[in-house]
């Protein structure tokens, strides 16, 4: 039986892809495959937004509190992630230059809505919720209830914060992003990124106090 040389035919497919796998392996894929789209492979780009696109919805969502508009946001930040294709650079992490996007993004329609209408209501009916919670695998409908209250409580007190405390707190708690890659995304200083994040969880703690004696 002959053996199978280097010569002998080959699997073909598109350098895009075979280029999209390899920066899928590396520390730096996202930028690796944003490097990809920008020199033309929309594979790559395909890859990008399986990866990141819940992760911007959820962080949306939370921001606005409506999950149409922040599915059409989200749209909106990966189409011009895509326009800006050809000027992208590495010097930053790929997932805080994303962020910045969604941050601006989201604070313009906080602004305009607010400009618009006044303060949105809290009011509405949140479907998924935000997981600051502890699970209780043994919780009595009772429990359950205090439990849900508290967590409503959480999310209304979030929803009052400022806009750009609460998108620290959001990029902070939940996407777990440093404190370097949310000064990125918010366009300041690491120390003014620290002050938000003091004066929110300062304002958080104020306002759930009371909750201290529903546990």
């Amino acid at each position: 039986m002959g053996e199978i040389g280097e010569s002998g035919p080959q699997p073909s497919f598109p350098s895009c892809v075979q280029e999209s796998v390899t920066a899928a392996a590396s520390l730096e894929r996202d930028a690796e495959l944003m490097l990809r789209v920008r020199d033309g492979c929309t594979v790559s780009f395909q890859l990008l937004l399986e990866r990141h696109r819940s992760p911007v919805i959820h962080f949306l969502y939370r921001m606005v509190q409506n999950q149409a508009v922040a599915e059409e946001l989200a749209q909106d930040v990966f189409l011009r992630v895509y326009r800006s294709r050809a000027t992208y650079e590495p010097s930053a992490k790929f997932t805080t230059w994303l962020f910045r996007i969604a941050t601006h993004r989201a604070l313009n329609y906080i602004r305009d809505e607010r400009h618009e209408k006044g303060q949105q209501s809290l009011d509405d009916e949140v479907a998924g919720g935000i997981a600051w919670q502890v699970v209780d695998k043994q919780s009595s409908v009772e429990q359950k209830l205090v439990k849900d209250v508290r967590m409503q409580e959480v999310r209304n007190a979030i929803q009052a914060l400022p806009a750009k405390q609460k998108a620290a707190v959001l990029m902070h708690k939940y996407q777990e992003l440093d404190y370097s890659q949310i000064a990125g995304a918010l366009d300041c200083s690491e120390s003014a990124v620290k002050s938000l994040l003091f004066r929110a969880y300062e304002s958080l703690r104020a306002r759930l106090a009371h909750l201290d004696g529903t546990r």
